[in-house]
């Protein structure tokens, strides 16, 4: 399965799109990334494709700053659940590291690495899309994240000793000297920004302490990089997709990168199918929903993408061993 990122990565596009006088749904459509997913921002995708649309789009608009424009719109949440941990961390190296090290939580393309000596910190970011491809704008749209975050935690005043590109300048970088400043290097050996190691000292001026042992709690729940299964993948998507009521296993599959076979036989390996992890996650949210005093049962039937609430209900009862109703006056008398 190629690398994936969150739809979140998009956030901007329609409006940048709009500035620069392109149609996006035919270049969406021609990437492969569906235009409903706009609305669902912690749905995956195949990282690629969002290159490939980046590229395309400013192909397009003849915008070399096309990345840089999506850049800009970006904020703090859209990198989300991770943020609520980056933002309570107590200094911006500590922030930073956490960055790093969890950037699989909301996109598995982009690979920062960290070194710090004499005084400076390089932050080193890397990509892997599982393919060969051309990637400029998604490259600068990473790197202007990071900065934009940096900014953000150290001051806007701040500036980094470098920023560096391995690709060529572009005709013109009034852009590219508006978000860096006179720091950029284009053509060099790594993509990346150079930091004064004193910067990464600054105190978080977000951060609240007494939030810090909560934060931690959710951080432990993401993992690392290598523990991320493609089941845990196939339960986000179908957690995402069963509201809209386009949740089917060639959708997950589309969504993960693959096909549908693809995606049955990496499941059997680890013993898992598509329909026990869509029953897991139905079981999971039906027990909350219906414990609930609202939304109505008849919602919950369509929230989970049950044809008729009559169905649910002969489902919720092989489950639960009563009907929805039962359940729900119980557990209301007892709390």
């Amino acid at each position: 399965m190629k690398p994936l990122a969150r739809y979140a990565t998009l956030i901007g596009y329609l409006d940048v799109c709009r500035a620069v006088g392109i149609e996006p749904v035919p270049l969406m459509k021609d990437a492969g990334v569906d235009v409903g997913g706009l609305g669902t921002q912690d749905r995956w995708i195949p990282a690629a494709a969002i290159a490939a649309l980046l590229e395309h789009s400013a192909a397009e608009s003849g915008r070399d700053d096309f990345g840089l424009q999506l850049a800009e719109r970006r904020q703090f949440a859209n990198l989300g659940p991770i943020s609520v941990v980056v933002r309570d961390e107590p200094d911006v190296r500590s922030a930073l590291r956490i960055l790093a090290r969890y950037t699989h939580v909301y996109n598995e393309a982009l690979q920062p690495h960290l070194h710090e000596a004499n005084g400076v910190m390089t932050v080193r970011i890397d990509t892997n899309f599982g393919e060969q491809i051309e990637a400029r704008q998604f490259v600068e749209l990473g790197v202007a994240a990071i900065y934009r975050l940096l900014r953000g935690f150290i001051g806007s005043r701040w500036k980094p000793l470098a920023v560096c590109f391995p690709h060529p300048a572009p005709a013109d970088v009034s852009t590219h000297r508006r978000i860096f400043g006179g720091t950029i290097n284009f053509d060099s050996d790594f993509t990346g920004i150079v930091i004064e190691s004193r910067d990464l000292d600054s105190p978080n001026r977000m951060s609240d302490p007494s939030l810090r042992p909560y934060t931690h709690h959710i951080l432990a729940s993401f993992g690392e990089p290598g523990d991320v299964s493609v089941a845990l993948r196939v339960r986000e998507s179908i957690e995402i997709l069963l509201p809209t009521g386009r949740c089917s296993a060639e959708q997950v599959a589309r969504s993960l990168g693959i096909d549908r076979r693809s995606l049955h036989r990496r499941l059997t390996e680890t013993g898992e199918t598509y329909s026990s992890i869509l029953n897991s996650v139905r079981t999971d949210l039906a027990e909350r929903m219906v414990g609930s005093a609202r939304p109505d049962l008849t919602e919950i039937s369509t929230l989970l993408a049950f044809s008729a609430p009559s169905s649910f209900s002969r489902w919720f009862h092989g489950q639960f061993g009563c009907s929805p109703t039962q359940w729900r006056l119980q557990h209301q008398s007892s709390s």
